[in-house]
């Protein structure tokens, strides 16, 4: 008989083989472990403009991609939201903010805006005031925040760009919030880092961003999840207590 119409494994064997596998399929893959897991993530809104939205950049090398993988990493539950759109000023960012906060429960806050504020020359009196609404209404919520820091262009006067890098850490000790004081810490000004409009990121760049950022971010996370672990404990604690006298 030709050999090339023998079965390459026994019958029985093939088919102990494929309950084998069956078997194993829900160790691979449990629908319902992993959407658990997805429900159990904290998520982490970056909300800013292009720089967080990922302009000129590919699918999977923006910001908040870069940013989820790291932590994930490092050994964080983290789902990071892309809450960016390009060329929005602190006034966009402002008037969006409700809807970005109106879908999906939203756990922490990275607040990223300025730079189009900076490189229209818009007052700074104007950036703090949007600022300011934003981070009264992430604290209306009970979220933490991070606060990105943007500088001006030195181009536009050391008068104006004082009164605007100096926007950021004067919101950030007035609210009490965590501080980054450049997101473009590292990369700005270097061709290597930035396109070619010397402006945005390359995905050298967001990688930069994201080793500076991943540490900060991961100890808010890690304080969120000592919280939740503790509000768990507190609340078991109380269902055992209520079982006890119920049944005494």
């Amino acid at each position: 008989m030709n050999q090339f119409f023998l079965p390459r494994h026994p019958p029985f064997a093939s088919l102990r083989a494929c309950f084998a596998v069956a078997m194993m399929l829900p160790l691979v893959f449990d629908p319902a472990r992993a959407g658990a897991s997805r429900a159990d993530a904290f998520r982490l809104l970056a909300f800013g403009d292009s720089l967080i939205h990922g302009y000129g950049l590919a699918a999977g090398q923006t910001l908040p991609e870069r940013l989820e993988a790291a932590l994930r990493a490092q050994g964080h539950s983290v789902e990071v939201v892309n809450g960016g759109n390009s060329g929005d000023t602190t006034a966009s960012g402002r008037a969006r903010l409700d809807w970005a906060l109106g879908g999906e429960r939203i756990d922490l806050v990275l607040v990223a805006f300025g730079g189009n504020d900076a490189l229209r020359g818009l007052d700074p009196a104007a950036t703090y005031d949007n600022l300011d609404a934003i981070l009264v209404r992430l604290e209306a919520a009970g979220l933490p925040v991070l606060l990105a820091g943007m500088l001006a262009p030195r181009n536009l006067g050391a008068d104006y760009a004082a009164d605007f890098d100096a926007v950021f850490p004067r919101l950030a000790k007035s609210h009490n919030v965590a501080f980054y004081p450049f997101l473009l810490d590292g990369v700005a000004l270097d061709p290597a880092l930035n396109q070619a409009d010397g402006i945005h990121p390359n995905p050298a760049g967001v990688e930069v961003i994201v080793e500076r950022l991943a540490p900060r971010l991961g100890a808010m996370i890690e304080a969120l999840a000592e919280r939740r672990a503790h509000t768990s404990g507190e609340a078991a604690r109380g269902e055992a207590a209520g079982g006890e006298a119920s049944g005494g």
